[in-house]
């Protein structure tokens, strides 16, 4: 089963501040990172701080991820640590191909949900083999600031657009989650585009994000989960069309909107999610 993500909060491990507070920010999950936070002389110290920040980063009901570095023997080194520290998945960055998922898998304990992020534009054709790579995976993202600069390009809509949808088919057809939004991990010198990036990011099929500022996780949590009134009429549309199999009838008028059935999937998945 799918976990229920919308908003995963990155927290350096090694930013005792940030770790103390990480639990009670109100993401669905919490990824402590070994990877880009942590300078290259302090990586064992972070791997060694795994076993006390896991527990402690972890939401109530939710989950305690760890970001993993590449290349592969930092990957194995990390993964073990983070396995010793009770965490319940991984995010394995910059991922070249599906052999890469199912090596990386091989390290992780038994029912460990991974997170897959392929950043490098020589893997955008393997999108498809990453996400149905192992039954482990979870949740699949296209990266924006390390994509960027392997594509030579600015960290735009414009330049990530492409590949980032890309990697919403991908994960939909996979049947796992579209990890992301269009765009990058900015947002907090302007908060309006940012609601609105999201906004525009769930209608294209995107299902969480992560993010680097708590101040985010709110909003994600609002624009990538249902609003009580989204419910309200989601219930109200399945009863109508429910009514209307059982006169005989493939298809109803709903609020002025003709609706049948792959609209009411629509509904009852959202439902479902909730």
């Amino acid at each position: 089963m799918l976990p229920t993500w919308r908003s995963l909060l990155y927290v350096p491990v090694l930013e005792e501040r940030f770790v103390a507070k990480a639990a009670g920010r109100g993401a669905d999950a919490v990824i402590l990172d070994c990877e880009d936070s942590i300078a290259p002389g302090r990586k064992e110290e972070a791997r060694a701080a795994l076993a006390a920040a896991v527990p402690r980063a972890r939401p109530a009901g939710g989950h305690a991820l760890v970001r993993i570095n590449r290349p592969l023997p930092m990957a194995v080194a990390d993964i073990a640590a983070a396995v010793a520290a009770g965490a319940d998945g991984l995010v394995l960055t910059k991922v070249m191909g599906a052999d890469h998922v199912r090596l990386l898998a091989e390290c992780a304990a038994p029912g460990m949900r991974l997170a897959a992020l392929v950043e490098e534009a020589a893997a955008l054709p393997h999108l498809h083999a990453i996400a149905t790579a192992h039954p482990a995976l979870v949740a699949l993202g296209v990266g924006g600031e390390d994509l960027a600069t392997d594509l030579h390009a600015e960290a735009t809509g414009d330049a990530l657009d492409l590949p980032k949808r890309m990697g919403v088919l991908a994960a939909r057809a996979a049947g796992i989650l579209p990890l992301g939004f269009l765009g990058t991990v900015a947002g907090l010198s302007d908060p309006d585009g940012y609601r609105a990036t999201l906004r525009r990011s769930r209608a294209l099929g995107f299902g969480c994000a992560t993010c680097v500022h708590p101040s985010q996780v709110g909003v994600i949590n609002e624009e990538y989960g249902p609003r009580p009134e989204e419910l309200d009429r989601a219930r109200r549309m399945v009863a109508a069309f429910d009514a209307a199999l059982a006169e005989g009838k493939g298809a109803a008028m709903f609020d002025g909107q003709m609706i049948d059935r792959p609209i009411v999937e629509r509904a009852k998945a959202m439902l479902a999610r909730a």
